[in-house]
């Protein structure tokens, strides 16, 4: 289910998705680029949600004797 949201843009910014958005450009329309926009930064954030989960693990001392290799090939 997709729902609508307005968004109000400096001329700059607008300028700037017009300039990423068209015809000859990777993205179709806005609406286009802004959700790819926000998959990205969704990815990011989950990235580095597991980076800190990682370093709390450290810092309370759990961790594997395994290595990454040997985590990966387990079944």
């Amino acid at each position: 289910m997709s729902s609508s949201l307005n968004l109000s843009l400096t001329s700059e910014l607008r300028n700037y998705v017009d300039s990423r958005t068209g015809d000859s450009s990777l993205y179709a329309t806005p609406s286009e680029y802004l959700r790819d926009l926000i998959r990205h930064d969704m990815e990011s954030q989950e990235t580095v949600t597991h980076v800190l989960n990682g370093l709390d693990d450290i810092k309370h001392g759990r961790f594997s004797e395994q290595s990454i290799l040997d985590i990966a090939t387990e079944d």
